[in-house]
C-alpha cells in the first residue's frame, strides 16, 4: 500500500512538473507562420499574387508582428491586413507581447487584450484556456489559442516541444540539446550561430527561455 501511495505521489509530482514546463504554440486551425510558409502558399493568402509572396519571403525573418505590420501597412488596407490576419501571423510571446501586437489578432479589442495580459506570467496553455475561457466560449479560445505561443525553457523542454518552433526540424533539436545546460541566452546565441545566420538565431530566440 505504501509503495502504491508513493506511486500515485511521483505520478502527481510529474504530471504537475510537465504542465508547468509545457510551452509551445497553441493549438493550430491552419493558420501559416509568417516567417516560415512556404512562397507558394503565401502567394494562395488573400491580397496577394506570386511576386508579392516573393517579395514577404525575401525580407523574413521579421522580428516582431509590429514589423510585418508596417512592412503590409505599405502595400495593404487596414481591413485587407486584418483578412490576411486570420491566416498569416507571426505568433505572438502570449507573456511579453505588448498591447498593440495583441490587437493585431482578428477579432481582439481593447478588453480581450487587457484579459490577455492581466494573467501573464501563463505557464501552460491549460492556464491559457481556464482564464480567458471566463470571458469567450471554447471555440473563440481555441481560435485565438492559434496566434500565440508560451517560450519553451531551452534546459527543459521535451524533444516534442522544441520542435513546436516553426520551422525547426530534426538537425537543430540536436543542436539545441547539445549545449545543454545553457547559463543564458548569450550562449544559446554563440551556439547555435554556428549552423544559422544571426537573422535565424534571432527568429529561433523568439521561442525560447533560459532558466536552470
Amino acid at each position: 500500500m505504501k509503495t502504491h501511495r508513493t506511486h500515485c505521489i511521483l505520478a502527481l509530482l510529474l504530471a504537475s512538473l510537465t504542465s508547468t514546463l509545457q510551452a509551445q504554440l497553441g493549438r493550430q486551425q491552419g493558420l501559416l507562420e509568417a516567417n516560415t510558409a512556404p512562397v507558394a502558399e503565401v502567394a494562395k493568402m488573400p491580397h496577394f499574387n506570386a511576386d508579392q509572396a516573393a517579395e514577404l519571403v525575401a525580407q523574413r525573418p521579421f522580428a516582431s508582428m509590429t514589423q510585418l505590420d508596417a512592412y503590409l501597412g505599405k502595400r495593404l488596407e487596414k481591413e485587407q491586413r486584418s483578412e490576411l490576419y486570420a491566416k498569416l501571423f507571426l505568433h505572438l510571446n502570449l507573456n511579453t507581447a505588448p498591447r498593440e501586437e495583441l490587437l493585431l489578432i482578428p477579432g481582439v479589442g481593447a478588453r480581450i487584450a487587457h484579459e490577455f495580459e492581466e494573467y501573464r506570467p501563463y505557464r501552460n496553455f491549460a492556464q491559457f484556456q481556464k482564464e480567458i475561457g471566463k470571458y469567450v466560449d471554447e471555440k473563440e479560445v481555441a481560435r485565438l489559442e492559434q496566434f500565440v505561443f508560451i517560450p519553451i525553457n531551452l534546459n527543459q523542454a521535451t524533444d516534442e516541444q522544441i520542435l513546436t518552433i516553426p520551422g525547426l526540424g530534426r538537425r537543430m533539436l540536436r543542436e539545441f540539446k547539445e549545449y545543454r545546460p545553457y547559463a543564458n541566452i548569450e550562449q544559446f546565441r554563440k551556439e547555435i550561430g554556428k549552423y544559422v545566420d544571426e537573422k535565424e538565431v534571432a527568429r529561433l530566440e523568439r521561442y525560447v527561455t533560459v532558466s536552470p
